[in-house]
């Protein structure tokens, strides 16, 4: 586990980060960052990586749809048709191409759990469920449901948070006829079994 919890870097993140997405997106990625600490604190992870995947997991929010693609695409990263059609699915790779470019974050795990904190994946690693549950469950958050459940069975089993938190949002999404990437399907029956 890493020493240095908050150090120049975060902090340098951190500001840069303040001045590129609106207020309530900071407060969220501030929390989500305080959270992920929690968890990784929990689960014996490394803390600061989680720190920096919670802080950042959000950066490319800020991006509009044609950037959002353009960020993708130039990046070599895949975009799917359902991405294509919503690009508001496409913030979390192109976050993990700002958090490498504009962030300087050259750490594989940080850049995988900004990559996968929307979808989840099968197999997940450990940084990257923590920050998956943190984007859920962070405080600022009052109106998903099974809300306090959540937050107590994050620190208690996660794998059985991240298979909650995928049950909920395909609910949620099919519920509202919103499209469904097929990562989310396969994080939840991987987690369920």
């Amino acid at each position: 586990m890493s020493s240095i919890v908050i150090d120049e870097k975060y902090e340098e993140c951190r500001r840069l980060l303040k001045e590129s997405i609106s207020k309530k997106r900071y407060m969220h990625s501030i929390g989500v960052s305080n959270t992920s600490a929690c968890l990784a604190m929990r689960y014996d992870s490394d803390v600061y990586k989680a720190y920096m995947a919670g802080l950042l997991h959000d950066c490319a929010k800020g991006l509009d749809e044609k950037d959002l693609i353009n960020t993708c695409v130039d990046a070599g990263l895949s975009v799917s048709p359902t991405e294509r059609d919503n690009p508001e699915l496409l913030h979390s790779k192109a976050g993990s191409v700002l958090a490498k470019g504009l962030y300087k974050v050259n750490d594989k795990d940080i850049l995988d759990a900004i990559i996968y904190h929307t979808t989840g994946r099968p197999e997940m690693t450990m940084l990257e469920k923590i920050v998956f549950v943190a984007d859920y469950i962070e405080p600022n958050r009052t109106n998903l449901p099974d809300l306090n459940e959540l937050r107590q069975i994050a620190f208690t089993d996660i794998d059985l948070a991240v298979c909650r938190m995928c049950e909920l949002t395909l609910n949620h999404l099919r519920r509202a006829d919103k499209p469904i990437d097929r990562l989310t399907e396969e994080t939840y029956e991987y987690y369920r079994r």
